[in-house]
C-alpha cells in the first residue's frame, strides 16, 4: 500500500499486522483520485475521511494538499496508527479523531467540501451514512461526497447520485452537495 500522488508520493504505508481494516486496494484509489481530480482542486480542501481504517484515503489527501483532514475511526489500534503515520510522514493537516463514524455525524457542526466513506462492506446500516451527511448538511454546497460499498448496494436514485465508478469488487458512488 502507498500514497500515490503530492507530496508524500511513493511513500509505503506498512500497517501492522494486527491491523484489521480493508485498505482501499492502490489500484482503485489511484482510478478514484484521477477522477476526483476533474471535479476538485485539492489544495485547501476540507476531507472527512470516515471508517479511516488504514489511514490511506487521509494521507492521500493530505499529501495533495488538503488544508484538513479529519480521519474518523472508531478502533484504538487502527486510530494510533493513522496518528503516528501522520506525524512519521509530517502530515500536519491530517486530525485524527476516535470516535463512531455514525455519531461524529449526527453530532458535527462542520461543513466538508469532500467527503469519504468506506464502511466495512458487512457493517449491518452502513448505507445510513449517506442520509445522515445529507440530512445533517455537512457537505458544502458543490462537494463531493463518495461512498464506497459492495457490489450488492445500488444509489442511483438517491437525489443527489452523481456517478458510479466501479474498479473490480469495489464500487464508489458519488453524490453532490
Amino acid at each position: 500500500m502507498r500514497i500515490i500522488s503530492g507530496i508524500c508520493g511513493g511513500r509505503v504505508i506498512n500497517p501492522p499486522k494486527n491491523l484489521r481494516a480493508r485498505p482501499t486496494t492502490d489500484f482503485a484509489k489511484e482510478n478514484l483520485f484521477n477522477v476526483l481530480g476533474n471535479y476538485v482542486d485539492f489544495e485547501g480542501l476540507n476531507v472527512l475521511d470516515l471508517f479511516a481504517g488504514t489511514g490511506s484515503i487521509s494521507y492521500e489527501f493530505a499529501s495533495r494538499g488538503a488544508a484538513s483532514v479529519t480521519s474518523v475511526e472508531i478502533n484504538a489500534v487502527h486510530y494510533n496508527f493513522i496518528r503516528n503515520t501522520a506525524k512519521g510522514f509530517n502530515l500536519t493537516s491530517i486530525h485524527p479523531v476516535k470516535a463512531n463514524a455514525f455519531l461524529y455525524l449526527k453530532s458535527c457542526s462542520k461543513q466538508y467540501d469532500v467527503i469519504f466513506s468506506d464502511a466495512p462492506y458487512d457493517l449491518e446500516g452502513s448505507e445510513q451514512i449517506i442520509e445522515l451527511v445529507f440530512a445533517n448538511k455537512l457537505l458544502k454546497e458543490d462537494g463531493i461526497f463518495i461512498f464506497e460499498h459492495s457490489k450488492a448496494q445500488e444509489f442511483s436514485k438517491h437525489p443527489h447520485f452523481k456517478e458510479l465508478r466501479s474498479y473490480g469488487s469495489v464500487q464508489f458512488s458519488i453524490f453532490e452537495g
